[in-house]
């Protein structure tokens, strides 16, 4: 009887594994039809001219906010970075360097630099997974 369970349980493992994978397949059919559209594909350019805009707009008054962050990481500083806003695009290798929280003391969006080193602004949250 045992084995009759534990086989059963890997069809269902199997069965919902494989469910899951063609859910992914399919979502990832329509992002790309959808990010394929010359409108969606516009709208994207606005958006980070917009980010990068408001990124340099806000530079003088938040570098020392990076320079923190450069800081902590040089010094391996956990207690410090571990302070710092969970707000990430990974994707776009952008970390925002201002304090956890800060959306709602400071209403300010997300500061940091992109991956090229650009002062970059964002709002909302920003999942790594992206």
């Amino acid at each position: 009887m045992t084995g009759d369970h534990g086989e059963e349980q890997r069809v269902q493992e199997a069965v919902r594994r494989h469910g899951r994978e063609r859910a992914f397949a399919e979502a990832e059919k329509v992002i790309s039809a959808l990010m394929s559209d010359p409108g969606v594909r516009e709208a994207g350019a606005q958006v980070e001219a917009a980010e990068t805009e408001l990124g340099m707009e806000l530079c003088a008054s938040l570098q020392p906010f990076q320079d923190r962050y450069d800081q902590a990481v040089r010094d391996g500083d956990v207690t410090r970075l571990a302070g710092i806003c969970p707000g990430k695009h990974g994707r776009w290798g952008r970390i925002c360097v201002l304090d956890d929280g800060h959306e709602t003391s400071m209403e300010e969006p997300h500061w940091g630099r992109n991956s090229e080193g650009q002062p970059i602004a964002w709002v909302g949250s920003a999942p790594d997974d992206w």
